[in-house]
């Protein structure tokens, strides 16, 4: 496998994320950056990494918080991640995980409550590696990043705590 195909697939694993949540969030890409593998020495091994992020542009109140991230680590249990930490932190927390094949990938909340997924490789053979080719399903944004979220959602925006019983999305 070369950059190229391990960045194609690191945009499939977060689509499929994206997909599992209901409802659907509003996202854009993040910047993309690769960048070369080296050994001890500093010297190239003419291998190299990407990384890849995506920001939600849906507004997710803090009562629906813990529910978005609990739904993001179940899915990534049932597709055989393993959680490799969880940052049980009130104001900023995060799930990370690994594949099967080392891809590392994360959930986490920013400043203001934006959540971001973001995806790293292991280390392929050097190659070019072009943008991701799935489209966003909201508008880019104009100014630098990170853009704030603006999409409301009458349920991942809501500020009514969830019972129980309606402890998942719909």
């Amino acid at each position: 496998m070369d950059m190229q195909q391990a960045a194609a697939k690191a945009d499939a694993i977060m689509q499929r994320t994206l997909s599992a949540i209901k409802p659907e969030l509003r996202w854009n890409h993040g910047p993309s950056n690769d960048s070369i593998c080296t050994d001890s020495k500093n010297d190239s091994l003419g291998t190299g990494s990407v990384k890849r992020r995506i920001s939600v542009m849906t507004v997710v109140s803090k009562e629906r918080r813990g529910s978005l991230l609990g739904v993001v680590e179940r899915d990534w249990n049932a597709r055989g991640y393993r959680i490799t930490s969880v940052r049980a932190s009130r104001e900023l927390p995060a799930v990370y995980a690994s594949t099967p094949d080392d891809f590392r990938i994360r959930v986490a909340v920013g400043g203001g409550g934006q959540f971001f997924f973001s995806i790293t490789t292991p280390c392929f053979t050097e190659s070019a590696v072009s943008d991701p080719a799935t489209e966003p399903n909201t508008p880019q944004r104009e100014g630098d990043y990170p853009q704030r979220p603006d999409v409301h959602d009458d349920f991942w925006s809501s500020g009514a705590p969830l019972s129980a019983s309606s402890s998942s999305a719909p």
